[in-house]
């Protein structure tokens, strides 16, 4: 949604479209982002949310944002627009995903409206979409070497829960720290099994 900005409120935005006023609700971090002033020109990513009672506008500095968004109500039960948008307030959703993938219960646990269970519940059914693309992210900043990652997303295919896969990759790397992506597989099933 591209246009103006006619009205700011702290959750939200009220938006000029060719003379039209869309109210578009917007999490604190996309706020943050934008920094939006009556009158400022703004470019958002949208999510239009129907239900039987009405119509809601969600809309995001990024298409990251929006991804998870749209993750977090369609893929987690008992996950609504709301808890969704409280997440994505209180937490950037680049450092969501890193929680999720590492299942960082603690942390996600912190966030205002979201219990443990909550977060737990986050975590098991969201940790096999996000950490895919969180161990490429990694890769990409050196932060995980390339045959450790493949190695890992090996295991992840064969089944296993992409934490316990990651620990015993990291357990071989302790001891092998030039292992080939093979030798990572062959020791991590050896250690699961």
């Amino acid at each position: 949604m591209r246009g103006t900005v006619w009205e700011n409120y702290p959750n939200r935005l009220v938006v000029d479209v060719g003379g039209i006023g869309y109210e578009v609700m917007v999490p604190l971090t996309s706020i943050d982002r934008l920094h939006p002033v009556e009158g400022m020109p703004i470019d958002l990513r949208v999510y239009h949310h129907q239900r039987e009672n009405g119509q809601t506008l969600y809309g995001f500095a990024t298409d990251e944002e929006r991804d998870v968004f749209v993750l977090l109500i369609d893929r987690v039960s008992g996950i609504g627009p709301a808890i969704a948008m409280a997440i994505l307030s209180g937490m950037a959703a680049g450092r969501f995903k890193a929680c999720v993938a590492h299942a960082e219960i603690a942390e996600l646990s912190r966030i205002k409206g979201l219990g443990k269970k909550t977060a737990e519940r986050i975590v098991l059914e969201l940790k096999d979409k996000v950490g895919v693309a969180e161990t490429w992210k990694e890769v990409e900043a050196g932060a995980v070497l390339p045959a450790a990652a493949d190695a890992e997303l090996a295991l992840v295919a064969l089944g296993y829960k992409q934490v316990d896969a990651r620990k015993a990759v990291k357990k071989i790397l302790e001891s092998q720290p030039g292992a080939t992506t093979e030798e990572l597989v062959r020791g991590a099933l050896r250690s699961m099994a």
